[in-house]
């Protein structure tokens, strides 16, 4: 079914989004990743948040989603890999599947760090982002999941499941990885190979492998949006949130600083009202039968 407005990313901005072009009738469908998995989370206190000073992170994102679920916001956890436009739409692709929407709304935060080395030389070529796309590819050979989101685990669990041999990579072993998956700790990775991936080096050490999945909680913008203007890694906005690709607007980190949460709902207030209004624009524009 196809969305008037899709959110992607679940955090302080996307939710204020969501909320405000639901309040105006308008049907949204949120992608990011789960609660834990966003930065604020992990926050013990959030003393500048006007009229709710003292509480935590996690207190905080569960009223934002509380409030979410009583508009009848639709959710999806997963990591959107790509928004491609299409006429007077979007195609946004949620780990295998693919979701579309009349306008976009990018509040997805800021991506920590840069590429790998080798990442972008080996896209295609056995670094990929999403296990469930690409995992049957590689049934029965070792690869490598580097896990930097909440679900990491599990997607690792699935490409065993599927007769993949994955080796897990992180800066600490997750408590629910499975005693039978094996781990390497390590924080400077290099992705090798000439042509296809070979290997993955982990601090000065190579793991054989054929593919590296690198399961991030979300995409950087450029890799998100093609041709989507950046000022640095910000995504550059009008005063409407209005990105440079019409049709797609942006809210929160991702536009710039300061990064604080009431700077993140008041620009998803202005993006989820600009959003429903341009897809009002959309349907005026439509020429109706008869």
């Amino acid at each position: 079914m196809p969305y008037d407005i899709i959110v992607i990313g679940g955090g302080p901005a996307g939710l204020s989004a969501a909320v405000q072009a639901r309040a105006r009738a308008r049907s949204v469908l949120v992608v990011g990743a789960r609660p834990e998995d966003i930065p604020l989370w992990k926050a013990e206190r959030v003393e500048n948040y006007l009229g709710l000073p003292g509480l935590s992170g996690r207190e905080l994102l569960e009223r934002f989603d509380a409030h979410a679920a009583a508009m009848g916001i639709e959710r999806k956890y997963g990591r959107a890999l790509n928004v491609m436009p299409d006429g007077d739409g979007f195609f946004v692709g949620v780990e295998s599947e693919v979701e579309t929407a009349s306008a976009v709304v990018l509040a997805t935060g800021i991506a920590h760090g840069g590429k790998y080395p080798g990442e972008a030389e080996h896209l295609g070529r056995g670094v990929s982002y999403c296990a469930t796309c690409d995992g049957g590819l590689y049934r029965g050979r070792p690869v490598a999941v580097v896990g930097q989101s909440a679900d990491a685990p599990a997607e690792a669990v699935y490409l065993r499941n599927l007769g993949c041999r994955p080796t897990y990579v992180a800066r600490e072993r997750p408590a629910d990885l499975p005693a039978d998956i094996p781990f390497v700790q390590g924080t400077r990775l290099e992705i090798l190979g000439d042509g296809p991936v070979s290997a993955l080096n982990v601090d000065g050490t190579d793991i054989p492998c054929t593919c590296v999945f690198l399961l991030r909680p979300s995409m950087a913008p450029a890799e998100l949006v093609y041709g989507l203007e950046l000022d640095g890694p910000h995504i550059v906005v009008d005063r409407d949130m209005a990105a440079s690709i019409p049709g797609v607007f942006a809210a929160g980190d991702c536009t710039g600083g300061p990064y604080q949460v009431s700077k993140a709902v008041g620009e998803g207030l202005i993006a989820g009202h600009r959003a429903a209004a341009y897809v009002d624009r959309l349907r005026k524009a439509v020429p109706r039968d008869g």
